[in-house]
């Protein structure tokens, strides 16, 4: 999602505006950070599912790291830049993150939610070699279940995570307004190969990044 100064002085309405001209944007490195990873995934992935070409994502996000001032370490210290510091007009974060950060901060925040966004999943597994040498699957494979049961459900989105249960997500639509995902899976044919393409040494990433800094 992306947090906006109180009023949205600068219009901020999807990710292309945070490519504008005199837009300052805070994100964390996507090499040291998850959030910034999702964040250059779901910018990347949100204009691939726009039937933009490859060559104009790049272009986009060539423009979107080019207004960014300084590329903190991690999600925590770009709250800090954004929230405390003052600086940027917007923060690219998590979803769950945006009530923690005003409840911190005080509300002077608006959450924009993009056309095009990526579902950020969090991965759970039972590991067979663990469980069967503690003798610990029936407890985890139960646990696994019961995240995923209404009752689970019901507590992740009471804390802030958006539920993957329908019933659930019904419940709470003013919490979580509806959202128009895709995952790393549909744009990038997964994690393993969206490193290759991007994060790894020398890859798309680091090209953006020599671009954005001309």
């Amino acid at each position: 999602m992306i947090l906006v100064r109180k009023g949205n002085p600068k219009n901020i309405r999807d990710w292309s505006d945070l490519g504008r001209t005199g837009v300052s944007v805070i994100i964390p490195n996507p090499k040291t950070s998850g959030n910034g990873r999702y964040t250059y995934v779901a910018a990347w992935g949100s204009a691939i599912q726009a039937g933009v070409s490859p060559d104009a994502a790049r272009a986009l996000l060539t423009r979107i790291f080019a207004n960014v001032p300084v590329l903190d370490g991690g999600g925590r210290g770009a709250t800090t830049t954004f929230a405390q510091r003052n600086l940027g007009d917007a923060l690219v974060t998590f979803e769950s993150e945006v009530p923690l950060i005003e409840r911190e901060f005080g509300a002077n925040f608006e959450v924009v939610y993009p056309s095009r966004t990526v579902l950020a999943e969090n991965p759970v597994s039972v590991v067979d070699k663990v469980v069967d040498k503690r003798g610990t699957r029936k407890q985890a494979e139960a646990y696994l279940q019961y995240l995923y049961s209404e009752a689970g459900q019901e507590i992740a989105a009471k804390h802030h995570l958006r539920p993957r249960s329908a019933a659930v997500l019904a419940r709470y639509v003013k919490v979580f307004p509806k959202a128009n995902t895709f995952t790393v899976d549909d744009v990038f044919g997964g994690w393993k190969q969206a490193q290759k393409d991007h994060f790894d040494d020398g890859a798309l990433y680091d090209q953006i990044i020599a671009s954005a800094k001309r």
